[in-house]
């Protein structure tokens, strides 16, 4: 059975001066599908991300999750709603403790921190603990966030991004700024942590060897345009993808 479309985007246009970010973008994202969001820096990605999440407004074009409208709205409406996001740089408080963090991250989802009502309540502390042990990072419940390592505060970071139990999660290059050999360990902790629930993630990603291990689906952008949208094998053998994103087109042509 075809699972239901949880995101649709529709004839999304957003353009900055000359430049065209997104051209009549159409896109549907079924309830449980992993997709990569690939393409050279500047092709569209971030901005669609941007757009999904409320930060950008779309010039023409809707974007609706379920049955809901979500154009209009607000990043912290659209929140609310289900979609959650982490950054290429984490947004963290690198002055507390991993598990303050959380506690001050759960708090915010549930608009209940306060003077009269603090974080640090059995219940969130519990439940934070069970992030941090799906993502791999208990052992460092006590540490401060400014003595992390950058693979650790990514992981972090992600796991903040669930404690609202969203629908849809963006990953925003989870694996840069990680040394070669931390990335593809990380990833795997980052998609063991994501489980077996029909939770949605479209994650941007530079490295192909990432996107082939990880991602049921790849939509790759040029110049603000989907050039591909098919599987991993089928999407990165195709000219344009070869050409414009990975390279290996232009590679050949140079060396034949």
């Amino acid at each position: 059975m075809t699972a239901p479309i949880l995101l649709s985007a529709r004839h999304l246009q957003k353009q900055f001066g000359a430049v065209v970010a997104a051209q009549d973008l159409c896109i549907d994202i079924p309830v449980g599908q992993r997709v990569s969001l690939i393409g050279s820096n500047g092709a569209g990605k971030t901005t669609f991300v941007n757009m999904i999440t409320g930060y950008l407004k779309p010039d023409k074009g809707t974007i609706h999750l379920g049955d809901t409208d979500i154009t209009p709205m607000s990043p912290r409406q659209i929140t609310r709603l289900g979609v959650a996001r982490s950054f290429q740089i984490p947004q963290l408080y690198p002055s507390l403790s991993v598990m303050d963090n959380m506690l001050v991250a759960m708090a915010c989802h549930g608009n209940r921190l306060s003077v009269w009502r603090p974080a640090a309540q059995a219940e969130h502390i519990e439940r934070g603990a069970a992030l941090l042990e799906r993502f791999e990072l208990i052992q460092h419940r006590h540490r401060r966030v400014s003595e992390l390592p950058g693979g650790v505060r990514k992981l972090l970071d992600i796991a903040l991004a669930m404690t609202g139990s969203p629908k849809l999660l963006l990953l925003d290059e989870p694996t840069s700024g990680v040394s070669a050999e931390e990335k593809f360990p990380m990833m795997e902790t980052v998609m063991r942590g994501l489980g077996d629930e029909p939770l949605t993630a479209l994650f941007v990603e530079h490295d192909m060897d990432i996107v082939r291990r990880h991602a049921d689906r790849i939509i790759a952008f040029y110049s603000g345009r989907v050039i591909a949208d098919d599987t991993p094998e089928k999407a990165l053998a195709t000219d344009d993808v070869r050409r414009y994103v990975t390279g290996e087109l232009r590679q050949e042509v140079a060396h034949a």
